[in-house]
Order: structure tokens, then C-alpha cells, then sequence
């Protein structure tokens, strides 16, 4: 028998889990919580196979909690059920140490599987998910990456908005030389033009986020 810990803010979502898993023969509930402090003392007492665990929660989040429940309950497994599917969610859940990352909208049948897979400590990852990452995984690191300094010069002028000729004025060479360095960047960053060569250094921390 899998025992599932199932974590949720939201009591009318938990409870529909609650009683989905109910009727199956190999899984049982041995609790439920509605943050990631409440979580971690039911996995220290309950100690359940699988946490199917929501991430955005007040107080103690769901990546926080993931991590502690990997560090201290190796034997228990995390598997995330949530609403959202952005990298930063994803890849934060992943480096905690979740085994599995599902959306609220995995049909039922899948959500069982995943717990039965979970619980035999295979990863499990929704299609949108597996894409997600395998996108980041092609992705260059900024190490890999390594731009000149002239290189980062010419592309945060870009950033700015500058033409090639505005460049090659504030950097004091020629235009066919900054032509020559966006194709550089171009070839290190896996790009095809200057607004992807932004952004893709933006996201490996190349050039800083306008954002912040």
C-alpha cells in the first residue's frame, strides 16, 4: 500500500484529492496539510511514500518544504501537483529534490500513475514540463558561454537600443567590427538575431534584467 501525504492551501482541493485516492486499492491517505511547516510534522510522524506537494502556499512554500522533506525523510518521495508551469517554478522544485512534477489538470488516471511511479522513485514529469526543461537543458550556461568583454560591451548597447553605427561611435570601432561581435555572440548564445541575443543573456545573468 503507497502511503500519500497530500499538501494543499486550498481545503476543497485537497479534499477531491482526498477522495479520488480513496477509492484506489493500492493508495492510501495517511494525511493531509495546508502549508509546508504543517507538512514536514505530518511526513515526521506519518512518514508517507509519496507528498504530493503544492508549491505556491502561504508560509512555508512548497519548494522550501521539498527540500527539507529530501534532506531529512530520503525514504519519502515529493511529488509536486500545482497550477503553474514557468521555469522558475519548475526548476526550483527540481533542484529541491522533487521526484516528479505534475499539473492540476493531469487526468486522473495519470495523477495514479505518478504517484505509483513516484513511490517507486522514478521521475515523473507532465509532457508541458519534460519540454520545459529538456528547453533549458539546450539552453547555453553562462560559463559555456563566455563572451568578451568587448562582446558584453556591444551587447548591452544593444539592450539600449543602439544601431551598429551608434555602437561602433560610443565604442570608438568601426561598424563592420561590431558587426563582427554580434556574430560572435550570435554563435555563442545558439541565436539568429539581437533581440534573442538580449534575452538569452538576460536570463543566464549576462547582462542585468531592465526589470529587475
Amino acid at each position: 500500500m503507497i502511503r500519500v501525504l497530500v499538501v494543499d492551501d486550498h481545503p476543497v482541493v485537497r479534499s477531491g484529492l482526498i477522495g479520488m485516492l480513496s477509492v484506489t486499492d493500492d493508495i492510501t491517505v495517511v494525511g493531509e496539510a495546508g502549508d509546508g511547516a504543517e507538512a514536514l510534522a505530518i511526513v515526521e510522524s506519518a512518514a508517507p511514500d509519496v507528498v504530493l506537494m503544492d508549491l505556491r502556499m502561504p508560509g512555508t512554500d512548497g519548494v522550501t518544504a521539498t527540500g527539507a522533506i529530501v534532506a531529512g525523510y530520503p525514504a519519502t518521495r515529493v511529488l509536486v501537483l500545482t497550477t503553474y508551469d514557468t521555469d522558475t517554478d519548475i526548476l526550483h522544485a527540481v533542484e529541491a529534490g522533487a521526484t516528479g512534477y505534475l499539473l492540476k489538470d493531469t487526468p486522473h488516471a495519470e495523477l495514479l500513475d505518478g504517484i505509483r511511479a513516484a513511490a517507486r522513485g522514478e521521475t515523473v514529469l507532465a509532457p508541458p514540463v519534460a519540454a520545459r526543461l529538456m528547453s533549458r537543458l539546450r539552453t547555453p550556461s553562462a560559463v559555456a558561454v563566455q563572451p568578451s568583454p568587448r562582446e558584453l560591451q556591444v551587447l548591452a548597447a544593444v539592450a539600449r537600443g543602439l544601431s551598429n553605427a551608434e555602437i561602433g561611435r560610443e565604442l570608438y570601432i568601426g561598424e563592420a567590427t561590431v558587426k563582427t561581435h554580434l556574430q560572435r555572440l550570435f554563435t555563442k548564445l545558439d541565436v539568429d538575431d539581437r533581440t534573442r541575443a538580449v534575452t538569452v543573456a538576460i536570463e543566464l545573468g549576462l547582462l542585468p534584467n531592465p526589470r529587475g
